[in-house]
């Protein structure tokens, strides 16, 4: 229909019986015609990995801002990196060592560096994992202000912690040497146990990420957890010599565990006196298994649910 306007043009107006041009599409019909995405849509797993490369910079400068921050308040300030680890090894070595005899099998230069490098190389996956729990719900205002992909919180406090574990072995080498263990060639298989344990790491605490991120309970119940690993991964003393009177299946499973497997090989490598006879069988194809299928079953686990991090 039309109708005449004063200055004598003609304009023309839409039937009311005409429907307007979206009428019965759907959603999915309109964006599709408009060119609307969702927002903070789950990219491709491949697309994932290459944002997160991207990001590589601001999770390596994440991790160290954090790690400055921690003991930021304390006087001693950074040395708490290092003298956490020592006191716990103290009071182990006090209470297991001296008063329950869990060294039994081990001279006492071999038994303190034993305890000392189970104490910091525990101690890192325990950090990584409670780090994780709280990767995403402790930092929702960032998750929530920027666009980024989340599983770069998770990396970067595993991250980390590798960093503060870096600085502690600085000490750990010192005690080391100091009880008659010096650097040897098999020293060198330091670095791929820390990469497979970081591997390791990684994949848990972005486990841990995701489901912390729904249940924030989750962070109370941890610790309890955690102890309960560390007394089952020989921390304070020797799992095949405390159980040889038991049935083997019992130390190897015991064994097995990633913790205990991480903690022998560096182990093996550090002290004079701890040999092949205190591993279990197939130790480094064990160490790599743990690593790539917690690594990548963990970052798939993340990556699935990327849309709905910090959504409430």
């Amino acid at each position: 229909m039309s109708e005449t306007t004063h200055d004598g043009g003609v304009a023309v107006t839409a039937s009311p019986s005409t429907p307007p041009p979206d009428d019965g599409l759907s959603r999915a019909d309109l964006a599709a015609k408009y060119g609307l995405t969702v927002s903070g849509a789950r990219p491709g797993l491949f697309e994932y990995v290459r944002q997160l490369w991207g990001r590589r910079h601001f999770i390596l400068a994440f991790s160290q801002a954090k790690l400055t921050a921690q003991y930021s308040q304390a006087k001693l300030g950074q040395l708490w990196q290092v003298a956490t680890p020592l006191l716990n090894a103290l009071v182990y070595f006090l209470i297991f060592g001296l008063i329950l005899k869990a060294d039994r099998g081990f001279e006492r230069e071999v038994y303190i560096p034993f305890l000392v490098t189970g104490v910091f190389v525990f101690t890192f996956t325990q950090s990584s994992v409670m780090a994780g729990v709280r990767s995403i719900s402790g930092n929702l205002g960032l998750v929530r202000a920027l666009h980024f992909p989340r599983a770069s919180l998770p990396i970067s406090f595993s991250l980390q912690q590798l960093q503060q574990l870096l600085f502690s072995m600085i000490v750990l080498f010192v005690i080391t040497i100091g009880f008659g263990s010096y650097p040897k060639l098999s020293w060198l298989l330091i670095l791929p146990v820390l990469i497979l344990q970081f591997l390791f790491n990684t994949g848990l605490a972005m486990v841990m990420a995701r489901l912390g991120s729904k249940t924030p309970d989750l962070a109370q119940l941890m610790p309890f957890v955690m102890r309960t690993w560390m007394y089952a991964s020989g921390v304070m003393f020797s799992i095949p010599v405390m159980l040889k009177d038991h049935p083997a299946w019992i130390a190897d499973i015991l064994q097995w565990n990633p913790a205990a497997i991480y903690m022998d090989l560096m182990r093996f490598a550090l002290i004079d006196g701890y040999g092949n006879e205190y591993l279990p069988t197939h130790v480094w194809a064990v160490a790599v298994g743990w690593a790539v299928v917690v690594a990548a079953g963990g970052f798939v686990y993340f990556w699935k649910a990327e849309e709905r991090y910090g959504r409430g």
